[in-house]
């Protein structure tokens, strides 16, 4: 039996560890949301109020810049096209990896994840030329394609793992039944499958939405947020700088919120 001492000091040294990690991922954005939320003088004057004043100067002189609303509003579009084409490709991979046995799977498997050790400054330069050439640069359907190639080993691994957790015998009672396979899919492995698909699909959205390398190479006149700040803020007044921070931040906080219940229900089929 462990001494007492020792699980006290283990337990100590666990709760120590939990709060270090909460203050490491807080702490940046408690800064951000506080000086985005601060007039000007406060933002660049000292010592620093615990508490924001909630002016909003600085978010209302940010959305008045000239281009923002157009930059995210290309983003919102770039992050839903993502988001279907990561589900719409990755979830029949994934069923399909989870159901059949075929030559090359684990091969297969292997270059899914593969596909991520592939830095994308690398693939930039040939990329940029692609798309030249095929019409497709400077545009919203160019930019969601490489976003959902960033996406999509995500898509695949996650419902492989949803569709394994699920007993091949419910589809065998469905056929059994007079299913044939793709209504057992759908009226008895999706409805299964639909809060880790949903998961999947934030997952997709919240990638696209923070990517800044490729949108700032392959997009011009059609910037997402992400590209527009990096190019725009980087002689901009301090405030500006946090409140296009926290455009950035705020959009994917209550996308992961939003979808907190999912993920849970995700682990629960994942594990089982």
């Amino acid at each position: 039996m462990m001494d007492p001492k020792l699980r006290h000091a283990g337990n100590r040294v666990f709760f120590a560890g939990v709060a270090l990690l909460i203050i490491w991922v807080l702490l940046p954005i408690y800064l951000l949301m506080t000086n985005a939320l601060s007039s000007p003088s406060e933002v660049t004057g000292f010592p620093k109020s615990f508490f924001p004043s909630f002016d909003l100067a600085g978010i209302k002189f940010f959305l008045g810049f000239s281009g923002v609303i157009d930059a995210l509003w290309n983003s919102i579009r770039v992050a839903a096209v993502t988001m279907v084409l990561s589900i719409g490709i990755g979830a029949p991979a994934g069923y399909a990896l989870s159901r059949f046995d075929f030559p090359g799977k684990e091969v297969f498997r292997f270059l899914v994840v593969m596909t991520r050790a592939f830095p994308l400054p690398l693939l930039a330069l040939p990329l940029a030329v692609m798309f030249i050439r095929t019409g497709l640069d400077d545009t919203i359907l160019g930019l969601a394609l490489v976003h959902t190639t960033l996406a999509l080993p995500f898509a695949v691994l996650i419902t492989f793992s949803l569709f394994s957790g699920i007993p091949l015998e419910l589809e065998e009672a469905a056929w059994t039944l007079g299913c044939t396979r793709i209504q057992a899919f759908t009226k008895v492995i999706l409805p299964l499958a639909a809060p880790g698909i949903a998961a999947s699909a934030v997952f997709a959205f919240v990638i696209s939405w923070n990517e800044v390398f490729a949108a700032a190479v392959l997009t011009i006149e059609n910037r997402t947020l992400t590209a527009f700040l990096l190019q725009s803020l980087d002689v901009s007044p301090l405030p500006l700088k946090f409140a296009g921070g926290a455009a950035l931040v705020v959009p994917a906080l209550i996308f992961i919120f939003a979808v907190r219940k999912y993920l849970f229900a995700m682990w629960g089929i994942a594990n089982r």
